[in-house]
């Protein structure tokens, strides 16, 4: 849902009534994930998308209806091999959608008008709705804080009970502190135990970081691809001539420092891309020896072969390990066979995504890999804890 979240905020502030169909698993070659989301108010009018087109019109028909209806309803969309005109993907994958109704009086509006506002304001927020048990709690919410502290009950809604919007809670914190959006079950009671509800928990956190070091034209070009691709994209230069604004106009922030001292003091994550564009020594073995060792998404390092064998070099004599140096993507990108800095980004940008969703990075054309991926791979802070 906080996709169109802009335009729902729009919705509830003009007092509309709407109802929200939201994208809660998938399966196959499925055209959006988890958190996808359409709506359509009392007067018919459509915003968002959960399949690309595939179903968009059953869907709308069933936003119409839970309007009338004022009830929550789960749906599941899928191919009919007997029918190829049938309502279904013809891509071949499955949907389960849930559609939510939200009146002018309805407890949830108050949950999603604050969840909306916390995503058009940049806060951090996790929306936990009941999308799998008893019929008097689908569609139910709760908007949990980076703190732990939540708004909404599902109890107060005749079912449940306060240790299962605790449990809930701690469930969605745990999610959205990783940046996660997805499903877990919960019993009724409120135990950990999988039982009689699942929950879909949609994470707002702010955008991945991609920081970009060495103020070359080739970095230019890297930054309009990572600000197309989500990140928010910092550049990074010890030479205070080639890190300047009119250079960099797209980047969200330009610092000039030593690289790996501005590392060492700046915030990273699990979603953090590192990109080292600088291919000079006295720049790249001190960055890259900290950046080896951090829990972060990915370390790539521009460079030919030779010079990637005597970077190889020089960070095994600093002492890094095997396992260190197998995080290393260098040369950085995938073959794609570039020459302009424009299309080396792209490069860069397609390896950061393989990396990122598990993709193999061969065509598609005769390969038989899937096209859509059931789960993303873990990010570096989840296999940490993993090990």
């Amino acid at each position: 849902m906080f996709d169109i979240a802009d335009e729902l905020t729009r919705w509830v502030e003009e007092g509309r009534e709407f109802a929200v169909a939201t994208v809660v698993a998938v399966g196959g070659s499925a055209p959006r994930g988890p958190g996808a989301a359409l709506a359509v108010d009392s007067g018919g009018t459509v915003i968002g998308s959960v399949s690309g087109g595939c179903v968009e019109g059953a869907v709308y028909d069933l936003c119409v209806q839970a309007l009338q209806d004022g009830e929550s309803v789960l749906e599941r969309f899928g191919y009919s091999d007997e029918d190829a005109f049938a309502v279904g993907l013809t891509c071949g994958g499955v949907l389960d959608i849930m559609i939510t109704p939200v009146a002018a009086q309805a407890p949830v509006r108050e949950v999603f008008r604050s969840a909306l506002s916390a995503v058009t304001s940049g806060e951090p927020r996790a929306l936990a709705r009941v999308v799998r048990g008893p019929a008097e709690l689908l569609g139910k919410a709760l908007l949990v804080h980076p703190d732990g502290s939540y708004e909404g009950s599902y109890g107060s809604y005749g079912n449940g009970s306060a240790e299962l919007d605790r449990t809930a809670a701690a469930e969605a914190r745990a999610m959205l502190d990783g940046g996660r959006t997805g499903t877990l079950d919960l019993s009724e009671d409120g135990s950990n135990c999988p039982g009689g509800l699942t929950l879909l928990v949609e994470s707002n956190v702010p955008p991945p970081r991609m920081i970009v070091f060495g103020a070359i034209d080739f970095a230019a070009a890297l930054v309009r691809a990572g600000k197309f691709l989500g990140y928010h994209v910092t550049v990074c230069d010890a030479r205070p001539v080639f890190a300047t604004r009119a250079r960099f106009p797209e980047a969200d922030d330009l610092v000039v420092d030593w690289p790996h001292r501005y590392l060492r003091g700046t915030a990273t994550d699990g979603r953090t891309v590192l990109c080292v564009l600088t291919h000079d020594a006295k720049f790249d073995i001190p960055l890259l020896e900290q950046a080896l060792r951090m829990p972060v998404a990915f370390v790539g390092a521009m460079g030919s072969r030779r010079t990637h064998a005597d970077r190889d070099r020089r960070l095994r004599e600093v002492g890094l390990t095997e396992e260190e140096l197998a995080r290393l993507r260098s040369p950085i990108g995938l073959d794609l066979g570039a020459r302009t800095p424009e299309e080396t980004a792209l490069s860069i940008a397609a390896e950061i995504v393989a990396a990122r969703r598990g993709g193999t990075g061969v065509p598609l054309t005769g390969s038989g890999t899937p096209i859509h991926r059931d789960g993303v791979r873990r990010d570096a802070t989840e296999a940490a804890e993993a090990a």
